[in-house]
């Protein structure tokens, strides 16, 4: 799929540009008119071009006095002299479409209207992201602004690659990332030359430019992953996915679903870029083991699934982000996720040893809400956490921590099962498991039958469907153990009118027993979520 270059648009990137950038995956340009947005890389001139490249993007020189830079707000124009490529982005932007874009150093909970949706915002120093609305589509535009956008930084970018060769040893030499982040830089700089350093005669000759536009990209490329990497360093980006060929999107935890200005035009650059993404965290896919989910080193989970074998539109993989630093039961009541008082209720049970689950849907909260849950454990308790994919920040120092490991590497597996069984040989004050989904939930009944405190994410919708999930297959916990089960907390995903996404513990329930007579559960809701309040 390929947009028609119009007024107010670059030209678009054809797919022999794809395969001279090695199938690359670059920022995308401004939208076009009508509402479509350019999806392929831009087309940068040749480094052996006659023309002169001036120091300034694309020859966008800044102009003071120029009737664009006058009608931008004093934030903008100070962007724009600071960094050149966010005035080349504002040259080329359809501003007669779309209006002139506000700029605002952070974003408050209290944004997310229409009249809102034409901002850009920094994201990390040089970065900044444009959000805007699309008048066609229930889904509005999300483009990163990069230092990347230069001329003829991706043209450069392989001859680059080539001579980094040489310095593979020193590159081996570097203990972590900022060790490497060094070494890297310091190859850039022995490899390129500014125009008019005699350094070294044999260096690729760049302008001051380019050389930045370098830095910037081999630091997010080697280091970082890629393309996606200004998405990560978005701090308001709670997912990423991508469903296969075609673009990316986003949830935005102020406006919501938006569709981002990057995107896979072939199955061949979204296998390329699966593979890589899944080399940076240690656990390469392969057509024998297609499917992936493991933790990015800034802590977000991440699943892959490769090929076209188990997913009919090939290769797609979702990223969700977690906070460095885990929200508080506070910083929940504060954004209404719960009130003072369920607080005040859960800090009685969970201080006293109640088994408690927090159940809900897929992205409703439950992890985070689990997460903060756990300050409210005694801090002389032992802990000991069990999870496929390590997400919880438990904020005790008696915590053991324990992940899941396949049988890739040649090791044995070992499963949520056999970490659960020997949790119990720990002599543990709480086992917190990450979710129960299947054998090792009889596991955890039975690990509360015999008085060690469990908590837990369960995906049910309601208390009745927890009970049916849990009594069935593959879980089949036993109908007379499930009271054991103290607490059980009911997390919801829900818009508000304006269309933002909120997270609301919707009830707080109390299983009180089984009747085997007629065969039914009774349980009380201790507190129900009224939405007028």
């Amino acid at each position: 799929m390929t947009d028609t270059p119009q007024q107010g648009a670059t030209a678009v990137a054809t797919p022999e540009d794809l395969a001279e950038n090695g199938g690359e995956l670059l920022h995308a340009p401004a939208p076009s008119k009508g509402g479509s947005f350019l999806h392929l890389p831009r087309r940068f001139r040749s480094h052996q071009d006659d023309a002169p490249v001036d120091s300034v993007l694309d020859g966008h020189t800044l102009d003071l006095n120029s009737p664009l830079y006058l009608s931008l707000s004093e934030d903008l124009q100070e962007q724009s002299r600071a960094h050149p490529h966010v005035w080349e982005y504002l040259t080329e932007l359809p501003i007669d479409e779309i209006g002139m874009p506000r700029f605002n150093s952070r974003l408050t909970k209290g944004m997310g209207s229409p009249d809102d949706r034409n901002i850009i915002y920094p994201v990390s120093e040089g970065i900044f992201i444009h959000l805007y609305p699309d008048l066609k589509d229930s889904r509005d535009f999300y483009f990163a602004i990069e230092p990347s956008m230069g001329p003829n930084v991706t043209a450069l970018i392989d001859q680059v690659d080539r001579r980094l060769i040489n310095f593979i040893e020193e590159l081996k030499t570097a203990e972590n990332g900022e060790d490497r982040t060094r070494v890297l830089l310091a190859c850039l700089e022995r490899i390129c030359s500014v125009d008019g350093g005699m350094r070294n005669r044999k260096a690729i000759k760049v302008t001051q430019a380019e050389l930045e536009g370098l830095r910037y990209l081999m630091i997010r490329d080697k280091e970082g992953l890629g393309a996606i990497e200004p998405l990560i360093l978005d701090p308001y980006i709670e997912d990423i996915s991508c469903s296969g060929v075609g673009p990316l999107f986003v949830e935005h935890k102020i406006f919501g679903g938006l569709k981002a200005g990057i995107s896979f035009d072939t199955e061949v650059e979204l296998d390329r870029f699966v593979i890589k993404l899944s080399e940076k965290i240690g656990r390469p896919v392969t057509v024998r083991e297609p499917i992936v989910d493991a933790v990015l080193p800034d802590g977000s989970r991440v699943n892959i699934v490769f090929g076209g074998d188990v997913s009919k539109r090939g290769s797609n993989f979702t990223i969700r982000k977690f906070k460095t630093t885990p929200m508080s039961i506070i910083d929940l009541i504060d954004g209404g996720t719960l009130s003072y008082e369920m607080a005040a209720y859960l800090s009685l049970m969970i201080g006293t040893g109640m088994n408690t689950f927090v159940s809900g849907e897929t992205a409703s909260g439950k992890t985070t809400l689990l997460n903060a849950a756990t300050t409210l454990i005694p801090p002389n308790h032992k802990i000991v956490s069990i999870e496929d994919t390590a997400e919880l920040q438990v904020p005790h120092p008696n915590w053991t921590r324990e992940v899941v490991r396949g049988n890739g590497g040649g090791g044995s597996s070992v499963t949520m099962f056999d970490l659960l069984k020997a949790a119990m040989r720990q002599r543990p004050n709480e086992i917190i498991i990450g979710e129960i989904r299947g054998e090792e939930g009889a596991i955890a009944f039975q690990a509360m039958q015999t008085g060690h405190a469990c908590m837990s994410t369960f995906h049910a919708a309601s208390v009745s469907k927890l009970i049916q999930r849990v009594t069935g297959n593959p879980i089949n916990v036993p109908k007379t153990y499930v009271d054991n089960l103290n607490v059980v907390i009911i997390a919801q995903m829900m818009r508000l009118p304006n269309g933002k996404p909120v997270r609301r513990v919707t009830s707080i329930n109390e299983i009180i027993s089984y009747d085997s007579v007629s065969d039914s559960f009774s349980f009380i809701e201790v507190f129900t979520w009224n939405p007028i309040t």
